[in-house]
Formats: structure tokens, sequence, C-alpha cells
């Protein structure tokens, strides 16, 4: 696929997707969304990936779904051609970890999309909202589910009804965002963190996330069960027996991701 609203790049083990639709704020239209479905299958795809780095172009990371492109969409449009199911899941469904690089504005299915991925590192300029409300419409690609979970009932609410937004300092401070970075340093502290997670055997970097995101799926005591098989088959894997090895022989380990 030749790319029009993005640019993928590769950095060693680490995969890089920032979206270019600047002149609009990254607006999520349907081209775009298509092609971040393919580039992250290509991500997925590549063995010599091990992390991957989703951030936006210019002024904002995504400012929301285009609203030119869906203002006169009908019920029977939406429903038949599975608007936002149809191709904005597939970073939810990625085995390898996805870092949220958020610069400027998340709004809306910008917000929502950050929240899809497996944490988020914020520059200090960044902004959060879902402002849906205000132009008639309501969250849809997860806003009122991931938002809650994330910060808690109270602060959903009053974003999702007032259109309210919060701070990349409020955001970390009630759990949306891991860690705040000045906005010069964002890109090149995304690809560090990247690069660690990458570095690590990439069988247990993708068992724990699938662990930590059962967390939110489950009961604790069948969560615990989960990760207890879970940590009890990684002794299948040669880099459990190659970590252990360094670590007695007091030297770096060489994971062969297998």
């Amino acid at each position: 696929m030749i790319y029009e609203t993005l640019r993928l790049e590769r950095r060693g083990r680490v995969g890089i997707v920032t979206l270019v639709r600047a002149d609009a704020l990254n607006a999520l239209n349907e081209r775009l969304m298509d092609e971040l479905t393919h580039a992250v299958d290509v991500l997925e795809a590549d063995a010599e990936i091990g992390c991957l780095i989703l951030t936006g172009s210019g002024r904002a990371f995504a400012a929301g779904a285009d609203i030119k492109e869906m203002a006169f969409k009908t019920y029977p449009q939406a429903y038949g051609e599975d608007f936002i199911t149809r191709n904005w899941e597939r970073i939810t469904r990625t085995r390898k970890p996805v870092i949220a690089a958020v610069n400027g504005l998340a709004l809306g299915g910008g917000c929502e999309l950050a929240m899809m991925c497996d944490f988020i590192l914020a520059a200090d300029n960044a902004r959060f909202g879902q402002p849906e409300i205000t132009v008639g419409v309501m969250p849809g690609a997860g806003g009122t589910q991931r938002l809650a979970r994330f910060i808690g009932k109270s602060k959903a609410m009053e974003m999702c009804l007032s259109g309210r937004m919060m701070d990349a300092a409020e955001a970390e401070r009630c759990g949306l965002v891991s860690r705040i970075v000045p906005a010069d340093q964002l890109l090149e502290e995304a690809i560090r963190t990247a690069e660690k997670i990458a570095g690590h055997p990439q069988p247990m970097v993708m068992l724990t996330k699938e662990a930590v995101n059962r967390a939110y799926e489950t009961t604790l005591s069948e969560g615990v069960r989960f990760e207890r098989r879970l940590a009890q088959s990684v002794f299948a894997f040669a880099d459990q027996r190659e970590g252990a090895v360094a670590f007695i022989e007091k030297r770096a380990p060489e994971y062969k991701h297998r």
C-alpha cells in the first residue's frame, strides 16, 4: 500500500507510525484508518519488530474523527459499513506492545485511539478530551468505556458530558498517561522506551502484555490463575534459560526471541 496519511519507519526493532494529515490536525478519516490498519498488520507480521510507536505530526496527535466525512452519514450507512468497528480496532488486537506518543491535541477519536494503545507517553503540551457532545454526537470508539476505566466514572462522565479537556498534568495525575515528557523530547523518549521493551525476549513481552490486559477482563482470582499458567509456560522458551544463565554468569543475555 502507498500511504498518503501516515509515515511508516523502522528504527532497529522499533516500528514508528506517524499520522501526517497535519493540515487537518490528523483528523481520522476512512483513508487514514485503513492505512493505519495496514501499517499495523505489516509491523505485527515483521519478526524484526518488537515494539510499535504511534504518534502524530504537527500540532496534534489526532484531533478526532473527520467531521466533514461523517456529517451527513445515515444510520443505515453507519450500520451497513460497520462504521468504526471495521477499521478502528486493529491496535486493540496487536500482540506486540504499542506506545502512544501524544503531542498536542488528542481529542475525540484521537483520545480513543491513544487509549487503544498499551500506554501513553504525553508531551507537556498534550491535551485530552472527548468533546463529541459539543458537535451533537457521542463517543463511539470506546471513549465512554476506556476513559471510565482509566480515570474513574466521575471524571469520565464530566468530560464526556461537558466536553472539557484535561492537560497533560491532570492526565498523569489521574492515570490516563504513564509519563510526561518535554515536547521536543517526546519521540526520542518514546523510541528509547520502545527499544528497551523490544530488547527483552519477545515471547515474554507478549505474554506479559496479555496478562496485564486480562486484569481488566476478569476477576482477581481468575486473573491470578491466568497469570500463573503463563508464568509457568515461559519455561518452554529458550530465552528463559538464556536469561537465567546470563544472570548467573554475570553477562548480558543474547536473546533469540523464541
